[in-house]
């Protein structure tokens, strides 16, 4: 009981348990609480925030429109806009049947070896983001058919979860045979808290992959190239941590799911063997200007974090203690202080509890994609922020987790951990059934 109450004290204060909502937080639970700027935005600010979020909303036109702000799309493409994969600025959904459409999900692709900077090599002819989509006199690249592989798992204590994994087959091919291809299906992440993790500094990210960890446990900094540096520098965002920044995330994300240039990938996404996506007009040279792209950063930097819900109740504090003595917290971590932020200095020395440690980590032969991505392997995979998790059925209507959506709960997707996370995963599998309930109870408030 005494460790109990210990570990209940210190989840409470690493997390504001019974605390008010911090400056980055905003008590909002319903459908637009992903939604929410921060409070204290001047006029000026909140007018420069509302002009991003309408750019991540906007659906964007082939060239040439005559509103040349929004036109430049594709000429090879996966959706529209930005909003597509992240309605309501939460999670993707994968197709629940091979004859459903990707909606808010894409595919990566490479071949064996490296590529530019260190990063994934290319596929010669379909590139590193297979797009179905084509504008008018484009062919898109083909099409994804989706499927599930189903499995039993039986617990400790005799209950039965089902398990899934995806199967890939790619269908009208526009540009000849894939061939021996590396994949790796992606789901839309949801977008809050992102400029709070993009001022955690590179030394905290170091010194947490250099902390002794129990349990098998280490984590690494994915040393990634950052186009606007030109230099590689410590990877914070994406499922495999292979983005060094916020803003090189969204200039990435433009042109691979939208086809839209900025200054950091001025080129189009077109391979050598794509002459009509080569020949396509364009939106102007960049298509995305500096302005917008400042602006678009400047709104999700400046998306509040939604408060927990019932952080007091008797069985979310019993599975937050739980959540922290199964080993969950060496990855998850409840707390991580943001450094220095000198264009958006708000964000700056702010005690976040986002549950994570930005590191990647080793999950298993399971949840391994095969495809390394910089400096992380097959097997390795960003630990993902947790705050916010518990309004996924909220904002997205249903629940689907990890990188591929293939998880129907955060039960199944608890179940999936393993290699470094075998350990937390397994004494979760062996806890009865009235406390893995208080630690999902617990999870479900973040």
């Amino acid at each position: 009981m005494r460790r109990l109450g210990f570990l209940l004290l210190v989840c409470g204060l690493l997390t504001g348990a019974g605390v008010r909502a911090a400056d980055w937080q905003v008590a909002d639970a319903g459908r637009e609480a992903f939604a929410r700027p921060l409070d204290g935005l001047s006029d000026a600010e909140r007018e420069r925030f509302f002009h991003g979020r309408s750019l991540f909303n906007q659906s964007w036109v082939v060239a040439p429109a005559k509103d040349d702000q929004v036109d430049g799309l594709g000429p090879l493409y996966n959706r529209l806009a930005c909003i597509s994969c992240h309605a309501r600025n939460g999670r993707g959904l994968p197709p629940e049947s091979t004859d459903e459409r990707m909606q808010s999900m894409l595919v990566r692709l490479s071949v064996a070896g490296r590529g530019a900077h260190g990063g994934p090599r290319p596929h010669p002819a379909y590139g590193d983001q297979f797009n179905e989509e084509g504008i008018p006199g484009v062919r898109g690249e083909g099409r994804v058919r989706l499927g599930w592989i189903e499995s039993k798992r039986r617990l400790a204590d005799g209950e039965v979860v089902s398990l899934r994994r995806p199967t890939l087959a790619f269908t009208e091919l526009g540009y000849g045979p894939i061939g021996k291809v590396l994949t790796s299906p992606r789901v839309g992440q949801q977008v809050v808290g992102m400029g709070l993790l993009d001022a955690v500094s590179a030394e905290t990210l170091s010194a947490l992959a250099a902390e002794r960890k129990p349990d098998g446990v280490k984590g690494r900094v994915n040393r990634v190239w950052n186009p606007s540096s030109a230099a590689l520098e410590a990877g914070r965002f994406g499922y495999k941590a292979n983005m060094p920044t916020l803003r090189a995330q969204i200039a990435g994300a433009f042109l691979g799911d939208l086809g839209i240039t900025s200054d950091l990938h001025p080129a189009q996404n077109c391979t050598a063997v794509q002459s009509a996506c080569q020949q396509a007009p364009n939106g102007g040279t960049p298509e995305l200007s500096a302005r917008q792209l400042d602006d678009v950063e400047f709104y999700l930097a400046h998306l509040a974090v939604p408060a927990r819900r019932d952080a007091d109740s008797e069985a979310v504090l019993r599975g937050e203690a739980l959540f922290a003595s199964s080993g969950c917290t060496q990855c998850h971590r409840p707390s991580l202080q943001t450094g220095a932020s000198p264009r958006f200095p708000r964000l700056a020395g702010q005690t976040i509890a986002p549950y994570t440690d930005l590191l990647i980590h080793d999950m298993g032969a399971g949840l391994a994609d095969g495809r390394p991505d910089f400096a992380a392997s097959g097997r390795e995979w960003r630990t993902p922020p947790l705050w916010g998790i518990g309004l996924t059925r909220t904002i997205s209507e249903q629940e689907r987790y990890l990188h591929d959506g293939r998880a129907r709960s955060l039960m199944e997707a608890i179940l999936w951990h393993d290699g470094e996370a075998k350990v937390a995963s397994r004494r979760f599998a062996a806890l009865p059934a009235k406390e893995r309930r208080a630690l999902l109870a617990f999870l479900e408030s973040l």
